[in-house]
């Protein structure tokens, strides 16, 4: 098979057959597959997607609502076409762009390519300034290159996808995952369509999620296989310094001042505690990242290709 198409919904049955419609006419001489994930829907959507689904298509419900991340996972677990595209289910992505992408990806040699929406039809405060910062956040920690990390509508190689670790609600970071797997990815603008039925189930409230997932992105970016680097470097560099302010504190001592009442040497008990709990800390993050690695026989490399002309 060709294609699978990877939609998480939730709460969008009076999109699903102005969807299912979209699809069959972007995707008409493609050999496709269309999986929709619902994701603990409370209206009529699975009723909807039952009622309406073509032969090509797949449902997979939820047993309760676990986010977009997990529901993309799930569906891209399920798939089995050579390329799996993802999209929103709310008709903003437009499916007509895919096989668009899908060119592109093949002319270009690529792994992925990923969507930026071209004319957003989205609400200025709510939405567009607070993407456009945190893109620019992104953009500058992770040194990922990708103007429009909200954008769903991306295709991918099959064995990127199923290889990029999606969990908690890490969505908005594939273009990271993508590059730390080393695939090559490209960026192509596409359509975007406002909104036509119900209400978007994302606001400014995930401000706070975002900035948590892009912490651990960065850190998992330049320290997830050398966690030791990080910690050890921060402890000892914490331990010195404490360790210097207590002999100073001694040396002042052994000449006879007072130095019970002084708050330097509070710093320097707790820089020293400090710098030994993270040095200890980096030796327990080696051992969990090494046993990561090998209780499930997991390289910390991966193979593009071998040429053996033996």
């Amino acid at each position: 098979m060709k294609l699978s198409v990877v939609i998480p919904v939730m709460n969008e049955a009076e999109s699903i057959r102005p969807l299912f419609d979209a699809l069959a006419a972007a995707l008409e001489g493609i050999e496709h597959e269309v999986i929709l994930v619902d994701d603990g829907s409370t209206d009529t959507t699975v009723a909807e997607i039952t009622l309406l689904a073509p032969r090509n298509a797949k449902l997979v419900v939820l047993n309760k609502n676990y986010g977009q991340t997990t529901a993309m996972a799930a569906g891209i677990n399920e798939a089995q076409g050579e390329l799996i595209a993802t999209l929103d289910g709310d008709l903003q992505n437009d499916p007509g762009d895919i096989p668009m992408m899908i060119r592109h990806l093949e002319e270009r040699n690529l792994d992925v390519v990923a969507g930026r929406r071209a004319g957003r039809q989205d609400g200025m405060i709510l939405r567009k300034i607070p993407s456009k910062i945190a893109n620019a956040l992104i953009r500058n920690m992770t040194n990922v290159h990708i103007h429009d990390y909200g954008c769903t509508l991306k295709v991918f190689r099959t064995e990127v996808a199923k290889n990029l670790g999606l969990y908690g609600e890490l969505h908005r970071f594939i273009p990271v995952l993508v590059q730390l797997y080393g695939a090559n990815m490209e960026e192509v603008d596409v359509r975007h369509h406002a909104r036509k039925f119900g209400a978007s189930k994302y606001g400014i409230g995930r401000t706070m999620k975002v900035m948590s997932d892009l912490l651990f992105m960065v850190f998992f970016q330049k320290w997830g296989q050398k966690p030791m680097h990080l910690f050890g470097t921060l402890g000892f560099m914490t331990l010195c310094a404490g360790l210097g302010i207590d002999l100073y504190l001694l040396a002042i001592k052994i000449f006879g001042q007072e130095i019970g009442g002084r708050p330097l040497l509070s710093l320097g008990i707790i820089m020293t505690f400090i710098g030994i709990q993270l040095i200890t800390t980096g030796f327990i993050a080696e051992f969990i990242m090494r046993t990561y690695y090998e209780s499930q026989n997991k390289k910390p490399y991966i193979i593009r290709q071998i040429v053996d002309k033996s």
